[in-house]
């Protein structure tokens, strides 16, 4: 008893009143029950029945021998018989016209089939052989890293850019010299032949890019709007209309006649290391140091798209030559992705290091080059990794020079040149020695255990 004539109690007795008093509020009967709608309820569960079982609501009991013997007594019981075709259900009277038992059993173990396929977890196709690459041709010249390269459409020569500032022509077949051109006053970070004029286009970390005329080989074009350097350019395979990108974080596109420009496609937040174009939708993608890739509406001049599965920079984008695909190479894994949907295809796993460039044949060989030196062949359409193969420096370089930063195939896809930070430019070859019993591919069936991203 408390000072002021109020009892005390225990927090349990009071809890206890509590729920006593919430009991008698709450559950205490107040009007007679209502009775349940029978109709009614069984609608609801004849609705949940067909929406949960309709696929195996009708499918024939077999395997009994009364059953049997009804069907062939002539009885008039209707069998539901589900089998594959046009005719889910299909209602078989009993007697002398009825189906014989075995073909209601053979039609019942035929669809039985046909979902234990379609539920069979999907194996990797058997990679097609490719055989290895070798080193055919190791060209000097440069007096700095060999940054970017590309190659004529008549495929008798081939372009690079250097850190010396200087544009070299040379020979395919041969190798030599044929042409320096000489005007940027920084690093040339990219080149681009026209296939439909005799251009050549240049982009450097001067800010400029230059349109070179190649019947006079002097500059006949500025295009000027690039506030810092410019690290990638590319031509639209049917307009006259020139991309570039760079640490500015934009993709603009040019008028190659007029030097206008058309589009500023903004978006990005760090430099667009590389651009992509195609002859239809999106025409435009472009990698960044965002760890993004942006397909581009180039009419609308603003993003369709934007791909995020990457974590880290995406420094190389390569299409197929022959297929609505497309690569992309980051240093956590290199994507490959279905056009023009950006549908993810299957991640290329295996090569640890900063992938700088990627190059693809018709073939279906893909090949990766890295900072390291390191080059990775797979093949196209499985990711199988048939070949791994290590550039060697030139003498009197250093080890750490062992550097990857540009490759492309020549146009009939058997000369590989890669551009190197040993100042070299190197051409690589199949190896006519190389057949399915030398290099067996080292394929194991298994599940396939793609990421989802």
């Amino acid at each position: 008893m408390s000072a002021d004539g109020v009892p005390r109690h225990s927090v349990e007795v009071l809890t206890f009143r509590s729920v006593k008093r919430a009991r008698d509020i709450f559950l205490t009967p107040t009007g007679p029950a209502v009775d349940p709608h029978e109709p009614g309820r069984a609608a609801k569960v004849a609705c949940k029945r067909r929406s949960e079982y309709s696929a195996v609501m009708d499918l024939p009991v077999y395997g009994k021998k009364s059953d049997v013997a009804e069907g062939s007594s002539g009885a008039s019981k209707p069998l539901a018989i589900a089998g594959p075709g046009p005719a889910k259900s299909k209602l078989v009277q009993g007697g002398a016209a009825a189906a014989p038992s075995s073909t209601a059993l053979a039609l019942v173990k035929q669809a039985a089939a046909d979902r234990a396929l379609a539920v069979k977890a999907p194996t990797m196709p058997k990679p097609k052989f490719h055989p290895q690459w070798k080193l055919m041709r190791v060209i000097a010249g440069h007096l700095g890293w060999v940054r970017c390269v590309t190659v004529d459409p008549s495929n008798q020569w081939f372009v690079t850019g250097s850190a010396d500032r200087t544009i070299k022509i040379w020979d395919l077949a041969s190798g030599t010299l044929k042409l320096t051109l000489t005007g940027h006053i920084s690093t040339v970070r990219g080149v681009a032949v026209s296939p439909r004029h005799p251009y050549l286009f240049s982009v450097g970390e001067d800010k400029q890019v230059k349109n070179w005329d190649l019947e006079t080989n002097k500059v006949i074009r500025h295009y000027h709007g690039h506030l810092s350097a410019v690290h990638t350019v590319a031509i639209h395979p049917t307009l006259d209309v020139l991309m570039t990108g760079g640490r500015d974080a934009t993709v603009r596109v040019w008028d190659m006649r007029t030097k206008s420009q058309v589009h500023c496609l903004g978006g990005h937040t760090n430099t667009v290391a590389s651009i992509l174009t195609r002859k239809t939708d999106p025409q435009v993608i472009s990698g960044s140091h965002d760890s993004t890739i942006r397909l581009w509406d180039l009419a609308a001049g603003r993003s369709m798209c934007t791909l995020t599965n990457h974590k880290k920079s995406v420094r190389a984008l390569v299409a197929h030559p022959n297929e609505n695909t497309f690569t992309s190479a980051s240093p956590d894994n290199i994507k490959q992705w279905y056009l023009p949907e950006a549908k993810f295809i299957q991640n290329l796993t295996g090569h640890s290091a900063v992938v700088n460039a990627m190059a693809c044949n018709s073939d279906g060989v893909l090949v990766s080059g890295a900072d390291n030196g390191s080059l990775s062949f797979w093949d196209h359409r499985t990711g199988y990794r048939f070949q791994q193969q290590e550039t060697i420096v030139q003498p009197g370089s250093l080890d750490s020079e062992a550097g990857i930063f540009a490759m492309t195939f020549d146009r009939s896809g058997s000369r590989l040149i890669t551009t190197e930070a040993d100042k070299t430019i190197k051409v690589w070859k199949e190896d006519p020695e190389s057949t399915e019993m030398t290099h067996p591919v080292n394929w194991k069936p298994h599940m396939i255990k793609k990421a989802r991203f």
